[in-house]
């Protein structure tokens, strides 16, 4: 492996595994994704470290599990003592550059009452505040040497993205600001921006701007790494243009396990979201969902990911074009999923499905992943940090310390292969009065979720024989309830953090 090669790193927020044509999905086309798995490898038991925004976002850029790197919830910032994979590769001739959401600072609110946060959507419309958020960005931030950022979701953005809106559309401006003072109005809306200054194609054009500038500014052998991440799909979901409308509510086929609402009403944790959620109005956390409601959620969020599709299908066509391809490696992923009516839910938030926790994941590897193949390896998000330094030839005593994730190398080469037995997944949430700490364990077999306050109640399903995850084995199948528990006690532990070292010789 060439130590210069490039990296392309495309993530999107909330999509689900198999929110993808090529994974099986009958209604959404997305050819471009598509043809970058045919060119590399998909993966399908890919799961986050942790479902939600930030936490998540903070494992897969320092490899470190939430609790070691301190954001274990939204609103928390990533420390910037914690060291990542952007500030290796800056130090060691990368040129690091981000387009899009980054969020590791907290978006609306804070943990702890008083923070900074540069990526503060609120700050970034208020006249008094944004030049202060432009500084920071001045600067070398969290290792990406330079930032042009997107906060919030839908059409509902700030960031260098207004600059970029100024200029295409200075009528709307100000309107775009107004709505960026309420994040979460509805669902799904109709989106009065046109496809051409949505932030999806801000993102894309920049995307395709940067590599049209990294080359012609001939920077020799300084190689890339380019964090391109787009907010959608994440609700409110309001693509625009033909996208609004490209797939219908009517053609919508709910999940098979969408009518076992009623049976979680009875579920000693997820009873308290279905019958009195705690945010109803803010649309943070999971909830129950109609038939109706949840057609028209799914359509239109098939709208945001074909509009990323195309996208997508731009950059790599730029990057072939460019004559970069051959020589850069290719990421595309999300960082956690969406329940999209399984259960009769929709969103995402604290529950055992796989529908928030399976994340898509396509690596294309120059001269190493075989065109078109398929793993069903299990892969943690905390696993991308290592694996990527070890393909860019960074040396052990030059990578952060204390990474606890897998080098994936062995099945990108072998997809066959197996290098991990379990994922384990934190989840510790503090989002206004939702304060609750789930763990979760998946093994190739079978996946247990245990709760804090409910000492004699998890849940335990069977992943090849029970894929709907009806089937609770908890009270049914004592022996592997025992097995499971103490698996996950022991890899938990494991996992605690060692923060602060020992110092020698104190």
């Amino acid at each position: 492996m060439n130590e210069k090669m490039n990296v392309l790193f495309i993530i999107t927020d909330q999509q689900r595994a198999d929110n993808l044509s090529c994974a099986g999905n009958r209604i959404l086309k997305t050819p471009n994704i598509d043809r970058l798995a045919s060119e590399g490898l998909r993966f399908t038991n890919a799961f986050c470290a942790n479902p939600i925004c930030m936490p998540n976002r903070g494992s897969i850029l320092t490899g470190l599990y939430p609790n070691m790197h301190g954001c274990r919830s939204n609103g928390i910032n990533l420390p910037e003592n914690v060291p990542t994979i952007t500030e290796t590769l800056l130090k060691k001739g990368w040129h690091t550059h981000a387009i899009g959401k980054l969020h590791l600072n907290f978006l609306e609110r804070s943990y702890k009452k008083g923070d900074f946060s540069a990526e503060s959507i609120r700050a970034w419309i208020d006249p008094q505040k944004v030049q202060k958020m432009r500084e920071v960005f001045l600067k070398p931030y969290y290792g990406f040497d330079q930032v042009e950022i997107v906060v919030g979701h839908g059409d509902r953005c700030a960031g260098h993205y207004l600059d970029w809106l100024e200029e295409k559309l200075p009528h709307c401006i100000e309107s775009t600001k107004k709505r960026s003072e309420n994040l979460f109005p509805a669902l799904c809306y109709e989106s009065e921006l046109p496809e051409e200054c949505y932030p999806t194609s801000y993102i894309t054009e920049r995307t395709i701007a940067f590599f049209e500038r990294y080359v012609n500014e001939h920077h020799g052998n300084k190689p890339f790494f380019l964090f391109c991440s787009y907010p959608d799909p994440h609700h409110p979901v309001c693509p625009p243009g033909k996208y609004k409308n490209k797939y219908k509510p009517k053609d919508i086929e709910l999940p098979s396990n969408f009518n076992d609402l009623e049976n979680l009403k009875k579920h000693p944790f997820l009873a308290q979201f279905i019958i009195n959620p705690p945010m109803k109005d803010l649309y943070l956390v999971q909830r129950a969902t109609t038939e109706e409601e949840t057609r028209e959620f799914i359509s239109k969020t098939y709208g945001a990911i074909s509009m990323i599709d195309h996208g997508v299908g731009q950059i790599l066509a730029s990057l072939e074009k460019l004559g970069m391809a051959d020589n850069t490696i290719i990421i595309y992923t999300s960082d956690h999923g969406d329940l999209m009516g399984e259960h009769g839910m929709i969103l995402k938030g604290p529950s055992p499905f796989n529908g928030v926790l399976n994340v898509p994941l396509i690596w294309k590897v120059p001269g190493i992943t075989k065109p078109g193949s398929v793993s069903d390896s299990l892969i943690s998000s905390i696993d991308f940090a290592p694996t990527l330094l070890k393909l860019l030839n960074i040396k052990t005593r030059d990578q952060p310390p204390d990474m606890q994730g897998v080098d994936m190398t062995p099945i990108l080469k072998d997809p066959s292969l197996k290098v991990r037995d379990h994922c384990l997944i934190e989840e510790d949430e503090e989002i206004f009065r939702v304060k609750l700490r789930l763990r979760h364990l998946i093994t190739e077999d079978h996946k247990i979720t245990v709760y804090e306050h409910l000492r004699d109640y998890g849940d335990i399903f069977d992943r090849k024989n029970d894929p709907d995850e009806i089937n609770n084995l908890w009270y049914k199948d004592k022996e592997l309830r025992s097995k499971l528990i103490e698996k996950l006690f022991y890899e938990n532990l494991a996992a605690q953090s060692r923060y602060p070292h020992r110092v020698a010789n104190g």
